[in-house]
């Protein structure tokens, strides 16, 4: 019988989606989250510990306790315009915990490793869509301190047993369709997450930063990617590692984009009501466009996305939205 898995940051928006699923095929499960941000409501399945993915003793006895065979690692700190004003809180909580918790791996004979990644390891590329061997040159604090986690846990494999699987994540958007959990970010900064609290009331306002962009409408183009499709591809790396699959750098996307405007168009449609919508320069930093290669991932994990629809995406967002509305309260 497989061993428990160790989720760290089970309690996140992202994280508490791959707990669902994993729970609902029968898996057993521990989740260590600081709730931080994450909600203790949002952990449908398992064990959930309140502590630090960066505690070394507690993940050392989490491990044992739980005779665990693979650890997920979520918990990080996600923010690109807080990583700028606060660049040390963020290799504290991404880099050095990400550390400890390798450290703790590696003592207890750990080798399947699973690390939630970011496209903003590529910074600004020169090409786009973006592969996998691109080059590496991030513009913030956030993307630099998963690069370097993601060359810890590299180097470590180098040295060791370890077969990691590290995703990096596009522009995760949308909630579980059935409206159990949900994102609910303080502050947020992604596109349809705003629009969304703009539609339900939350926010007076939204903004479009830079129309003069070279793209079809002079917005910019990303590569949105429902957050249902993500826990696919985690449950995926899962599989390929238990039966001796090699490690590998793959990019989590569908290949595609559409423009801000393309997505408020979408939100407004979708919801039947205008937004108040505000233009503004760019902002520094932001590439015109940003799209995945994202043929590897389907080759080496046999990954095929299901919810690639923007207004699909769109929907389950505004419905989650809706829902906290109504309940005063969410899971992040």
């Amino acid at each position: 019988m497989p061993g428990t898995i160790l989720v760290t940051g089970g309690a996140g928006y992202i994280g508490s989606h791959v707990v669902r699923r994993l729970g609902e095929r029968g898996e057993r499960l521990v989740i260590l989250d600081d709730l931080s941000t994450g909600n203790r409501d949002a952990v449908l399945h398992g064990d959930l510990v309140v502590g630090s993915a960066g505690d070394f003793h507690l993940v050392q006895s989490l491990i044992r306790d739980y005779a665990v065979e693979a650890v997920l690692h979520f918990a990080a700190s996600t923010v690109v315009p807080e990583s700028v004003e606060q660049p040390l809180a963020y290799y504290r909580n991404n880099t050095l915990a990400t550390h400890a918790l390798l450290e703790a791996c590696a003592d207890s004979g750990i080798n399947i490793f699973i690390f939630s990644s970011t496209a903003a390891v590529y910074g600004l590329p020169e090409e786009v869509p973006v592969a996998e061997d691109a080059p590496t040159r991030p513009i913030n604090p956030y993307g630099s301190s998963k690069l370097a986690s993601e060359w810890m846990i590299q180097d470590l494999a180098e040295a060791s047993d370890l077969r990691h699987i590290t995703l990096r994540y596009f522009n995760v958007a949308g909630c579980e369709p059935e409206g159990r959990i949900g994102q609910s970010t303080p502050d947020a900064h992604l596109l349809i997450k705003v629009a969304s609290e703009v539609a339900l009331g939350k926010r007076d306002h939204l903004a479009i930063y830079g129309t003069d962009y070279p793209t079809r409408d002079g917005t910019g183009v990303r590569d949105y990617i429902h957050v249902e499709d993500l826990a696919d591809a985690h449950l995926r790396a899962l599989d390929h590692l238990r039966v001796g699959g090699a490690s590998a750098v793959l990019n989590v996307g569908y290949g595609h984009g559409a423009t801000v405007r393309e997505v408020l168009d979408t939100v407004q449609r979708v919801h039947g009501r205008t937004l108040p919508i505000q233009e503004a320069g760019r902002r520094a930093g932001d590439p015109a466009t940003l799209i995945a290669q994202a043929d590897k991932i389907q080759r080496v994990l046999g990954w095929q996305p299901h919810y690639d629809d923007l207004e699909l995406i769109v929907r389950t967002a505004l419905d989650w939205e809706s829902r906290m509305s109504g309940k005063g309260g969410g899971n992040d």
